[in-house]
């Protein structure tokens, strides 16, 4: 068992909001994993001797997905720097680049890094949902 690392910080983010990240990337992440891709042909049984070539074009799934990604990219590009840069070091220690104990340093890496492209750096991350709340769950119940 870990011991209770002692901060002498606060965040600067709102746990609630990362959390509504987390939700949000886990939407994003589940839309890039489903079955079809688009425009692809797919067989579908109809009954037990006909079937139709179907032609699927992903084009509700995708218009969900964009959305979804728009308005993550959105609130993420709508930080400020603080909270940007917590962002980046939360996902970090969920990565396991940082120990919770290196928050400092990590948060003084993201913020070297600039706050130009958080979302898309971010966004580009498959399993960003998880690193996201394994980072949170270290930092808040750490």
């Amino acid at each position: 068992m870990q011991k209770p690392v002692e901060r002498e910080w606060e965040l600067a983010i709102d746990p609630d909001t990362v959390r509504l990240f987390i939700l949000k990337a886990r939407a994003v992440s589940a839309g890039l994993n489903h079955d079809y891709e688009a425009g692809g042909d797919h067989e579908i049984e109809l009954d037990d001797q006909s079937r139709d070539a179907h032609q699927h074009d992903g084009l509700a799934e995708e218009e969900e997905e964009d959305l979804t990604e728009k308005e993550l990219r959105a609130l993420i590009d709508d930080l400020n720097e603080d909270e940007a840069a917590e962002l980046i070091a939360l996902m970090w220690i969920g990565r396991g680049d940082y120990d919770v104990s290196e928050w400092v340093d990590a948060v003084a890496e993201a913020k070297q890094r600039g706050n130009n492209r958080t979302s898309t750096y971010l966004l580009g991350m498959p399993m960003l949902g998880d690193w996201l709340e394994e980072g949170l769950e270290a930092v808040v119940e750490g």
